[in-house]
Protein backbone atom coordinates (compact mmCIF):
# COMPACT_ATOMS: atom_id res chain seq x y z
CA UNK A 1 0.00 0.00 0.00
CA UNK A 2 1.47 3.35 -0.96
CA UNK A 3 0.75 6.64 0.69
CA UNK A 4 0.37 9.93 -1.09
CA UNK A 5 1.34 12.08 1.89
CA UNK A 6 4.19 11.74 4.39
CA UNK A 7 3.26 9.84 7.55
CA UNK A 8 3.99 11.77 10.74
CA UNK A 9 4.04 9.90 14.06
CA UNK A 10 2.89 12.18 16.88
CA UNK A 11 4.23 10.96 20.24
CA UNK A 12 2.74 12.96 23.12
CA UNK A 13 1.20 11.80 26.39
CA UNK A 14 -1.28 14.70 26.47
CA UNK A 15 -4.33 13.52 24.54
CA UNK A 16 -5.62 17.05 23.85
CA UNK A 17 -2.27 18.13 22.38
CA UNK A 18 -1.95 14.89 20.40
CA UNK A 19 -5.41 15.39 18.90
CA UNK A 20 -4.81 19.08 18.17
CA UNK A 21 -1.49 18.36 16.47
CA UNK A 22 -3.08 15.55 14.49
CA UNK A 23 -5.87 17.85 13.26
CA UNK A 24 -3.38 20.54 12.25
CA UNK A 25 -1.15 18.06 10.44
CA UNK A 26 -4.05 16.48 8.56
CA UNK A 27 -5.15 19.98 7.50
CA UNK A 28 -1.60 20.42 6.14
CA UNK A 29 -2.05 17.21 4.07
CA UNK A 30 0.08 14.91 6.21
CA UNK A 31 -1.01 11.43 7.24
CA UNK A 32 -0.87 11.09 11.03
CA UNK A 33 -0.57 8.28 13.55
CA UNK A 34 -0.77 9.25 17.23
CA UNK A 35 0.90 7.54 20.18
CA UNK A 36 0.24 8.18 23.87
CA UNK A 37 3.73 7.17 25.02
CA UNK A 38 7.24 6.59 23.83
CA UNK A 39 6.91 2.88 24.51
CA UNK A 40 3.68 2.63 22.49
CA UNK A 41 5.47 4.28 19.57
CA UNK A 42 8.53 2.01 19.85
CA UNK A 43 6.29 -1.06 20.07
CA UNK A 44 4.54 -0.03 16.83
CA UNK A 45 7.72 0.46 14.80
CA UNK A 46 7.79 -3.03 13.30
CA UNK A 47 4.38 -2.30 11.72
CA UNK A 48 4.59 1.40 10.89
CA UNK A 49 7.23 3.33 9.03
CA UNK A 50 6.79 7.05 9.67
CA UNK A 51 8.45 9.58 7.43
CA UNK A 52 8.87 11.93 10.40
CA UNK A 53 8.38 11.74 14.18
CA UNK A 54 7.01 14.59 16.26
CA UNK A 55 8.29 13.69 19.76
CA UNK A 56 7.28 15.32 23.03
CA UNK A 57 10.23 15.69 25.36
CA UNK A 58 8.46 15.49 28.72
CA UNK A 59 6.40 12.32 29.14
CA UNK A 60 5.98 9.98 32.11
CA UNK A 61 7.63 6.55 32.21
CA UNK A 62 9.78 7.03 29.10
CA UNK A 63 10.67 10.62 28.23
CA UNK A 64 11.63 11.93 24.81
CA UNK A 65 15.37 11.68 25.50
CA UNK A 66 14.99 7.98 26.30
CA UNK A 67 13.00 7.51 23.10
CA UNK A 68 15.75 9.29 21.14
CA UNK A 69 18.41 7.02 22.65
CA UNK A 70 16.36 3.94 21.76
CA UNK A 71 15.79 5.17 18.20
CA UNK A 72 19.55 5.69 17.80
CA UNK A 73 20.27 2.20 19.13
CA UNK A 74 17.88 0.82 16.49
CA UNK A 75 19.53 2.90 13.74
CA UNK A 76 16.16 4.56 13.06
CA UNK A 77 16.47 6.70 9.95
CA UNK A 78 13.37 8.93 9.83
CA UNK A 79 13.81 12.53 10.99
CA UNK A 80 12.70 13.44 14.50
CA UNK A 81 11.33 16.82 15.56
CA UNK A 82 11.36 17.39 19.32
CA UNK A 83 8.54 19.45 20.84
CA UNK A 84 8.40 20.71 24.40
CA UNK A 85 6.50 23.09 26.65
CA UNK A 86 9.60 23.44 28.87
CA UNK A 87 12.44 24.73 26.72
CA UNK A 88 15.80 24.23 28.40
CA UNK A 89 18.95 25.49 26.61
CA UNK A 90 21.09 22.49 27.65
CA UNK A 91 18.45 20.01 26.53
CA UNK A 92 17.92 21.91 23.28
CA UNK A 93 21.66 21.74 22.55
CA UNK A 94 21.78 18.03 23.43
CA UNK A 95 18.83 17.19 21.19
CA UNK A 96 20.23 19.14 18.26
CA UNK A 97 23.63 17.47 18.79
CA UNK A 98 21.96 14.04 18.53
CA UNK A 99 20.76 14.95 15.05
CA UNK A 100 17.11 15.87 15.54
CA UNK A 101 15.74 17.85 12.62
CA UNK A 102 14.21 20.58 14.76
CA UNK A 103 13.49 21.53 18.36
CA UNK A 104 10.22 23.44 18.74
CA UNK A 105 8.63 25.04 21.79
CA UNK A 106 4.91 24.72 22.52
CA UNK A 107 2.65 26.34 21.60
CA UNK A 108 3.80 25.69 18.07
CA UNK A 109 2.82 27.96 15.22
CA UNK A 110 1.15 25.97 12.46
CA UNK A 111 3.30 27.39 9.67
CA UNK A 112 6.52 26.77 11.66
CA UNK A 113 5.45 23.18 12.32
CA UNK A 114 4.48 22.57 8.70
CA UNK A 115 7.77 24.00 7.45
CA UNK A 116 9.83 21.97 9.95
CA UNK A 117 8.16 18.73 8.83
CA UNK A 118 8.40 19.61 5.14
CA UNK A 119 12.12 20.38 5.55
CA UNK A 120 12.67 17.20 7.55
CA UNK A 121 11.07 14.83 5.03
CA UNK A 122 12.92 16.28 2.03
Amino acid sequence: MSRGSPLVAVVDDDEAIRKALSRVLRACDFDVEGFCSGQAFLNALPEIHPDCVLLDLHMPDMDGLEVLRELHSRAFKAPVIVITAHDEPGVRAYCLATGVSAYLSKPIDRSVLQQAITDAVR
